[in-house]
C-alpha cells in the first residue's frame, strides 16, 4: 500500500514556463472553447454512510454497493484494450466526493525513485488514472483535473479554457489519495477523496448534477505507443480537454 495526503506545491513549478502542456502530446492539446454538452452518459454517485480516509483498499463496505462504470476503449472510441480495462465508482458525503478506480495493467510505467509527497508535473507522461470534474456545469469551460499514478504520485489542476495558459498548477485542492498494486492479478487500485470546500460549490444534496469524465493513460514509450482510454469518448481523439464531451455525475441517495 502506498498512502499520501496532499503536500505543498514546490516552488520549482512556479514559473510561467511550466504551465504549458507539450503540444506533441495527444492528450493535452488545447481546443477552442465550446458551450454546450453533447453526451448523456451517466454515473449515479450514492451517498456514503460516513467519511473515511483513503487507503487504496476497495473491498471496504463503502464501495460494495457503489455504482460504477467500466471502459476499455481509447479516447476516440475506435480501439479496445481489454488488458487495461478500467472501472470507476463514486460516492459522496456532505463534505467530500470520493472516486475509486480498478485498473488492469499489462506493464507498469511510473517515475521511479521520486517523493510521492511532491506534486508531479507532467504526471500524464506515465501510467495514471484521471478525474476531470465540473461541479458547476453552467461554466462549461471551467473544471478541475485530478491525477494519481500507481505509485501514488499526483497532480491537481484548475482548468479554465477561456484563459492562456488554461491549466493552473498553483491551485491546491487538498485532495487525499491512496493506491495499492495487486501484482498477482495485474490490477492496481486507487481511492481519491476531494474536499467539497475546494470546489466552490453549494452544499451537497441528492439530485445535484455535475459533469465529469474519467481517463486512463497506460503503457511504455512515446504517446504513439501508449494507450489513452476515456469513459466518454472524444471522436476527434486529439485531447482529453473537451468539456462538452463530459458525462453526467448525479448525486443520489
Amino acid at each position: 500500500m502506498v498512502l499520501r495526503t496532499m503536500g505543498v506545491l514546490i516552488g520549482a513549478l512556479a514559473g510561467a514556463g511550466l504551465v504549458l502542456f507539450p503540444v506533441s502530446s495527444p492528450r493535452q492539446i488545447a481546443t477552442p472553447p465550446q458551450q454546450s454538452y453533447s453526451i448523456d452518459l451517466q454515473l449515479f454517485a450514492k451517498r456514503g454512510p460516513a467519511d473515511f480516509s483513503p487507503d487504496g483498499d476497495l473491498s471496504k463496505a463503502a464501495w460494495k454497493h457503489a455504482n460504477s462504470v467500466k471502459f476499455d476503449h481509447d479516447g476516440s472510441g475506435k480501439s479496445h484494450y481489454p488488458e487495461v480495462s478500467t472501472r470507476v465508482a463514486s460516492i459522496w458525503t456532505e463534505t467530500h466526493i470520493y472516486f475509486a478506480f480498478w485498473a488492469r495493467y499489462d506493464s507498469m510505467n511510473v517515475y521511479e525513485g521520486e517523493d510521492p509527497a511532491v506534486e508531479r508535473w507532467q504526471l500524464w507522461d506515465r501510467d495514471v488514472v484521471e478525474v476531470f470534474l465540473n461541479p458547476q456545469p453552467e461554466r462549461v469551460n471551467h473544471y478541475y483535473e485530478f491525477e494519481v499514478a500507481p505509485n501514488n504520485q499526483w497532480v491537481d489542476l484548475e482548468i479554465d479554457k477561456t484563459k492562456e495558459p488554461f491549466n493552473d498548477v498553483h491551485w491546491n485542492s487538498g485532495f487525499e489519495h491512496a493506491t495499492r498494486i495487486d501484482a498477482k492479478n495485474h490490477i492496481w487500485t486507487t481511492e481519491i477523496r476531494i474536499p467539497i470546500s475546494s470546489l466552490n460549490v453549494a452544499p451537497m444534496r441528492a439530485g445535484v448534477v455535475w459533469r465529469a469524465n474519467f481517463f486512463r493513460a497506460a503503457g511504455n514509450g512515446g504517446d504513439d505507443h501508449r494507450k489513452f482510454l476515456a469513459w466518454s469518448i472524444i471522436p476527434e481523439g486529439k485531447t482529453f480537454h473537451v468539456p462538452t464531451r463530459f458525462g453526467i455525475l448525479k448525486l443520489v441517495n
